[in-house]
């Protein structure tokens, strides 16, 4: 039976609530929920709305639930879905559908539902609730790392509402669940004890927010990466290769595009300058992806197709068969190459950080690295070492950059260095290789070292271990912290974030969304709360 215990204290026209056979019949789905809402403000009911992930319920949780439930007749609480708890590595640690399960076995809530937007405003739309509740955390708009306490509070409003904080016992989940919960290794717990000691969040969020109104220009290759999904069905009967099953397809902007989406979110301006291809260009597809806040500079190679990387994908466990590159690398030359360096000299100087991804297919020409060196008033850079490349596309192409983010394979190629510790590498050898002072490389599942003369070499561990997709992580991590390096930031710090950034985007299948300002601050709070 619904919320029996609180009905003295609920509002003046509470009826009896519907009769339930156990909790699991509380929860419905968001539809549902709007039409019970409806129904019950038909009656003159009032309807209450709690929102929120309620990853680990405990008591403060059941105090705020319990207030809430007191200012109306009915209480609905909603649940983010999996797939948009952006609260750090390994969370959600319980799966929607128990966290659900637990919200509804509580007396004094009415129905459960689990969202399936990111935020709560559409939720909010659909139940029009005429009171939505929130803990006193949120109360100050100004803390708000989500942003959206005030699009919710406004969506209330709009629709007749009012929102009320509740002011009662509080807790933490995430200082719980990293306290007893945690299913990091102790190396990667230790390190993160050391940054809560030092009370390092204030300062890592405070230089998040610092980039905000940060200019940014970012060249480099674009590239379509397109993900053709098939399942495996077995050995074909007539030939020795295994046969498979269409099962879909994703297009993606990736190269340039992705990583200017990336930095998009944390800067008030990005502007790209890139090269397509004159057949299949997508350049409608890339149009339609960038970010309002980014434009588009093109050259166009006649008589090749912008690069596009076919990725032939088992989407049982995202596992990638084998992939086929349309494109052509000859590098540009003649009027192509004098247009990219007039564009460098003329307009790299108006920029706070430019930021060179360069994927080695023939954009990048000596004459346009020697210019943008000239021009950038910071250059950061990444040199990709691929299939394509192997051991032609090195970051020692570049004399000079204020920042170097490559990884280790492609610090080793540079050097010629296959065994010695890469610490030393970094600091011995890469720093003498090119003129640079500021150097992060990422090391896959042991993280990031980075280094810079004065400060020395940091090593930062990887915060997930759970791996959907590797493709654009390293240019995720570069994008988001070249503005970082450029502001001067320190590089311990720098990797902080930069594994963050790698550990949300290791969780996405290909582009389907970019790094965004407010989970990656979630995150990186979940991680030192």
């Amino acid at each position: 039976m619904t919320a029996s215990f609180s009905k003295q204290n609920r509002g003046p026209n509470f009826g009896s609530a519907p009769l339930v056979a156990n909790a699991r019949d509380k929860i419905k789905s968001i539809d549902e929920l709007a039409s019970l809402a409806n129904s019950f403000q038909a009656q003159g009911r009032n309807v209450v709305l709690a929102h929120g992930v309620f990853d680990l319920v405990h008591l403060g949780h059941v105090r705020h639930l319990e207030a809430a439930a007191r200012e109306g007749d009915l209480l609905f609480v909603t649940v983010t879905a999996d797939e948009f708890v952006n609260k750090g590595p390994g969370r959600p640690v319980f799966p929607q559908q128990l966290r659900a399960e637990m919200l509804a076995a509580l007396e004094c809530v009415d129905w459960v539902g689990v969202s399936r937007w990111s935020s709560a405003e559409e939720v909010i739309s659909r139940l029009k609730p005429d009171t939505y509740v929130k803990g006193s955390d949120y109360q100050n708009e100004e803390e708000d790392l989500t942003g959206r306490i005030v699009s919710e509070r406004e969506t209330v409003e709009r629709h007749g509402g009012r929102i009320v904080f509740t002011d009662d016992l509080t807790f933490s989940s995430s200082n719980l669940l990293n306290e007893h919960f945690s299913f990091l290794s102790p190396d990667v717990q230790n390190f993160l004890t050391g940054l809560r000691r030092r009370n390092a969040l204030p300062r890592i969020l405070g230089e998040l927010d610092a980039i905000r109104d940060m200019r940014v220009l970012i060249i480099g290759d674009a590239i379509i990466d397109e993900y053709q999904y098939a399942v495996p069905m077995g050995k074909s009967a007539k030939e020795n290769i295994i046969a498979s099953r269409f099962s879909g397809r994703e297009v993606f902007a990736g190269g340039v595009v992705a990583a200017a989406n990336h930095v998009a979110n944390f800067c008030a301006e990005v502007e790209i300058m890139t090269c397509l291809g004159s057949q299949e260009s997508y350049e409608d597809l890339i149009r339609d992806s960038v970010h309002d806040n980014v434009s588009v500079n093109f050259l166009t190679r006649p008589g090749v197709p912008t690069t596009r990387k076919c990725r032939f994908v088992d989407p049982g466990h995202m596992r990638k068969l084998f992939e086929v590159y349309f494109f052509d690398d000859t590098p540009i030359n003649g009027t192509l190459e004098g247009e990219l360096c007039d564009f460098i000299a003329a307009r790299a100087g108006d920029f706070d950080a430019v930021i060179v991804t360069d994927f080695g297919h023939g954009m990048m020409t000596r004459r346009a690295i020697d210019s943008v060196v000239e021009h950038a008033p910071f250059l950061a850079v990444n040199a990709q070492s691929n299939s394509a490349n192997h051991g032609f596309n090195l970051i020692t192409r570049y004399r000079q950059a204020d920042y170097v983010c490559i990884d280790e394979p492609e610090a080793r190629l540079a050097t010629g260095d296959r065994f010695n510790e890469l610490g030393t590498l970094i600091s011995d050898d890469l720093s003498g290789h090119i003129d640079c002072r500021r150097f992060a490389v990422t090391h896959g599942e042991k993280g990031c070292v980075t280094y810079q003369p004065g400060d020395g070499l940091h090593t930062v561990p990887a915060f997930t271990q759970q791996v959907v997709d590797t493709v654009g992580a390293g240019d995720a991590f570069l994008a988001v912290t070249a503005p970082l390096a450029a502001r001067g930031v320190d590089m311990e710090t720098l990797g902080i974030v930069g594994n963050a950034v790698g550990a949300m985007k290791v969780g996405i299948v290909g582009h389907r969304q970019s790094i965004e300002k407010a989970p990656l601050m979630k995150y990186i709070t979940a991680l030192l709360k």
